[in-house]
């Protein structure tokens, strides 16, 4: 049962992620119907907009009511707002919607903490990897689809976004459980080293992790956002050629938060392999930067490293923040965390576009390559309460069917 609702949540994370992330895919066509690079910045934003007001509220209504109902609930929303985007004219009527949909789809970012009930702590990494993966998943399907769809204008890959929200409610509806609440002796992790009602907020640990994660983000949607104008405008690539090699390398990176989930679970931490990612993330945007200026073709292989490298951290820092919160705040938690990056993600793609259109791709990735190396200092590797990998593995998996953590 639990590895059915894991896939069913992976599914309907894929969905939202197609939805906010992949509008990237339509910039040449939203140019193409005349808007600017500036107006398709907003555009691309308007999703994580909604997503941002709304993330906090769904994690509260996922710790009353459960992942269920508010999956269906935000998925359904989310898909009916999308078919009526084909009755709106104007760039400001689509960004409204947009922005609506996003705040109904936000329910799926909120409702991680299904992983902390369902699995046991040597596992529950890779099993948010596994969740998380439909990020970069969503995006392989954004960038292996909407272009095409878009041939013909923007209402065909609009509709076939919003049917993955329909079809992803109908599947919460259907599959999801909550798992009831059960006690545990074994593999005790950080949720039931304190009382459920105790706020996990005293302490700058999470702060910091909120933080981190939210820089984290830039160099994500920079390239998420830009790799595809930087391929067509920059290196002379076609929309859909550059959009199905962009398709493969969200593939590996979804492929990568499995591998750091694994890589967490065995050595016990969630913040010291997030670190490390982020110091290479900022090294291999500042070598982005340089290859750009030189006008390298180095750069492509770089861009493609750094779509598979900045994704993979992640589930790291949900597992992280759902384990260090405990059940009776990890929805909340988890709203904060999707919120403060979602903030950031809105930002980025306007401010990145203006940064471009004002000093070109390579100054532009150089400044986002100090976002990472911030973000580096600011984990709070020091203060983190691990599992060693052998304690980890004395855990009968069988105790696992249900959650091992106390509510």
């Amino acid at each position: 049962m639990r590895w059915l609702i894991l896939v069913v949540g992976t599914l309907a994370m894929t969905a939202g992620s197609t939805s906010q992330y992949g509008l990237a895919y339509l910039i040449p066509a939203f140019r193409d119907e005349g808007l600017s690079l500036e107006q398709t910045g907003v555009l691309v934003a308007s999703p994580t907009v909604g997503v941002m007001l709304t993330l906090i509220a769904w994690g509260a209504a996922a710790d009353r009511w459960g992942e269920r109902v508010v999956l269906t609930t935000g998925l359904g929303l989310a898909g009916l707002v999308l078919i009526a985007t084909r009755w709106v004219h104007g760039t400001v009527g689509l960004a409204v919607c947009l922005a609506l949909s996003g705040a109904a789809g936000a329910s799926v970012l909120a409702s991680g903490r299904m992983i902390l009930r369902w699995f046991a702590r040597h596992e529950r990494a890779l099993a948010m990897g596994i969740r998380q993966s439909a990020g970069p998943m969503g995006l392989a399907l954004a960038a292996a689809t909407l272009p095409a769809l878009a041939v013909g204008g923007t209402d065909r890959p609009l509709l076939f976004l919003a049917g993955l929200f329909l079809a992803a409610a109908t599947a919460s509806c259907v599959f999801v459980r909550d798992p009831a609440p059960q006690p545990s002796t074994t593999d005790p992790g950080p949720a039931e080293q304190e009382p459920p009602s105790t706020s996990p907020y005293r302490t700058p640990h999470l702060w910091r992790v909120h933080a981190a994660s939210a820089l984290l983000v830039i160099p994500q949607s920079t390239i998420t956002t830009f790799a595809l104008v930087f391929l067509t405008d920059a290196r002379g690539w076609t929309a859909l050629d550059a959009g199905h090699l962009l398709a493969g390398a969200q593939v590996c990176g979804a492929l990568s938060r499995l591998g750091v989930g694994y890589w967490s679970d065995r050595t016990g931490s969630r913040l010291k392999p997030m670190r490390i990612i982020a110091v290479s993330t900022g090294v291999g945007m500042l070598v982005l930067a340089a290859a750009a200026a030189a006008g390298s073709s180095l750069a492509v292989p770089v861009l493609l490293f750094l779509g598979v490298l900045a994704v993979s951290s992640n589930g790291l820092s949900f597992t992280a923040v759902a384990e260090h919160a405990g059940p009776a705040w990890a929805g909340r938690a988890l709203g904060i965390q999707t919120t403060g990056q979602n903030v950031l993600t809105a930002a980025t793609p306007p401010a990145i576009a203006l940064a471009i259109g004002a000093a070109s791709f390579a100054p532009s990735f150089a400044v986002v390559a100090a976002f990472p190396l911030i973000a580096a200092f600011l984990v709070p590797a020091a203060t983190e309460r691990t599992a060693t990998a052998g304690q980890a593995a004395q855990q009968n998996p069988a105790t696992t069917a249900a959650p091992g953590i106390r509510s």
